[in-house]
């Protein structure tokens, strides 16, 4: 209640009382007043907390921009008028994303997100500029006092698409469309290529290299060269849909990456290993709402809704559909791990000892191809 209308009561509340002392003091009978409810105070409103995302492609119509987007835009919805966003797109890694980054605190954003592995760099220069505003960046591994990290699980279903890829291949040759060599892109080709050899213990994956995350040329070049070696089901850990266009052009297989793609394919799309970004910037919003938020890493994954394997093809038979759902659930469970020893490197070397389980160091220090990849991993 503010402090005029309390002087009005009181203003008020002393008039009434200098009236009946009138009244009274004239011998007239004062009936008492009815009861009455003190006014309600007036709610305070919410406050509107300002949320900045910045992409480096554009949402467009799939991809990992557009998942990106589509979980800034389910968050907004989710806080209805408790939260204003702001998207920037199309910034490049260093000195775009440091000026973008800065210009966005100074806007008076209360948290940004960086949704690029580029923007490592640049997030923690600006955040160690403005300590008051938070910053959660997607898939790195520096953290501060205001500078978060938020990851997923690409592999579990990288994993799942390799099972189904080596139940669909001809020729025992799969193909992988790799952005950078980091241990993010490793894993998810190491996991597409061990899915495939519990059906085919011969299988043979092969790589191309784009060194970008978004590029359709570059990847729709990628894709037909490994096609034209003898390829015929392709994944991979970039962002454009001319993967899959490629396949269904050149008659054989692939999957959709970020977003569910099985729209821009008829006959090539097998599933599409999608990522949701939705309950983590909901939970982050929240915290820094109710003052709980804190600088840590958070990896998502099938166990919790962020990573899911979608859009199975009915193309796929019923019984390697059953075997996807027995893993999704022990990966639910926590009892499954992709990487679990004994494995090798595919120079022969042992990375995990029988019944040895890959632990968080070993998938963030990824930096070898495992038995069945072809070529050596190369020094960026």
């Amino acid at each position: 209640m503010t402090s005029i209308s309390k002087r009005s009561l009181l203003k008020t509340a002393a008039l009434a009382a200098i009236a009946g002392a009138v009244l009274v003091g004239c011998g007239k009978k004062e009936e008492p007043a009815p009861a009455t409810a003190a006014p309600a105070p007036a709610a305070e409103p919410a406050a509107v907390t300002r949320a900045a995302w910045v992409y480096v492609g554009t949402p467009g119509d799939a991809g990992w921009t557009f998942a990106h987007d589509q979980a800034r835009l389910a968050t907004e919805a989710h806080f209805a008028g408790r939260l204003q966003t702001t998207a920037v797109e199309r910034v490049a890694a260093g000195a775009d994303a440091e000026r973008v980054f800065r210009d966005l605190a100074q806007q008076g954003n209360d948290i940004i997100y960086g949704t690029s592995f580029g923007f490592m760099q640049a997030m923690v220069q600006v955040a160690s500029e403005f300590p008051n505003v938070k910053f959660e960046h997607a898939t790195g591994f520096q953290l501060a006092d205001n500078l978060g990290i938020y990851d997923s699980s690409f592999f579990q279903t990288s994993y799942l698409a390799g099972i189904i890829a080596g139940h669909m291949t001809q020729t025992g040759t799969i193909g992988f469309v790799a952005s950078f060599p980091i241990p993010e892109v490793l894993r998810n080709i190491n996991a597409f290529t061990l899915g495939a050899q519990t059906v085919r213990p011969d299988i043979t994956t092969r790589v191309v290299w784009v060194g970008a995350w978004f590029d359709p040329p570059k990847e729709s070049e990628a894709a037909q060269s490994l096609i034209n070696q003898g390829a015929d089901v392709l994944l991979q850990n970039t962002d454009s849909t001319a993967v899959l266009q490629t396949a269904e052009r050149n008659g054989r297989f692939a999957f959709g990456w970020n977003s569910d793609m099985s729209s821009f394919s008829s006959n090539a799309h097998l599933a599409s290993a999608i990522v949701n970004w939705t309950p983590h910037y909901i939970a982050s919003i929240e915290s820094l709402r109710n003052g709980t938020w804190q600088s840590q890493r958070v990896i998502g994954g099938v166990q919790n809704g962020v990573n899911e394997l979608v859009k199975v093809s009915d193309v796929v038979p019923a019984e390697v559909r059953a075997t996807i759902d027995s893993i999704k659930a022990q990966y639910r469970a926590g009892t499954f791990s992709p990487f679990t020893g004994p494995l090798a490197d595919n120079q022969g070397n042992e990375v995990l000892a029988a019944g040895q389980v890959g632990d968080r160091a070993f998938l963030d220090g990824m930096n070898f191809y495992v038995r069945g990849v072809e070529g050596r991993v190369p020094t960026r």
